[in-house]
């Protein structure tokens, strides 16, 4: 067996400067994959907030300012900080009914803010024969 490890005298140090060198690697890694949570969370808001929309104005004497007001309802009330700046918009035709949320998601990098936007699009409800 051998005895104990000596240390060199150029080694000496050598530990600090490694975590000197990955410590801001290792902080990156960490803050992007916090960065692409938040992200996902507010891109799932917008998504859910569209879809709420659609079934709004996609209902049979439904608006279009009916799904604009369900959707900006929702982002209201389940979004919080997560969402900001949110701008609802849509479209329904006879056929279809379509809503689109945009939004800035929440950042961690100072003077960057991420948009988000989605879309939900759903068939009128209409009696047929």
């Amino acid at each position: 067996m051998k005895g104990p490890r000596t240390v060199r005298r150029d080694e000496r140090g050598s530990a600090s400067v490694e975590l000197v060198l990955l410590m801001p690697l290792l902080l990156l890694i960490l803050f992007s994959g916090v960065q692409g949570a938040v992200y996902y969370h507010a891109s799932t808001l917008a998504l859910a907030a569209a879809q709420e929309g659609a079934r709004a104005a996609a209902r049979e004497n439904a608006t279009l300012a009916a799904g604009t007001s369900a959707a900006t309802a929702f982002v209201t009330h389940a979004a919080g900080d997560s969402l900001t700046g949110v701008r609802v918009t849509g479209t329904r035709t006879p056929v279809t009914a379509t809503i689109t949320v945009t939004g800035s998601s929440l950042s961690l990098v100072p003077g960057w803010t991420p948009t988000v936007t989605q879309a939900a699009s759903l068939p009128v409800e209409r009696i047929t024969r």
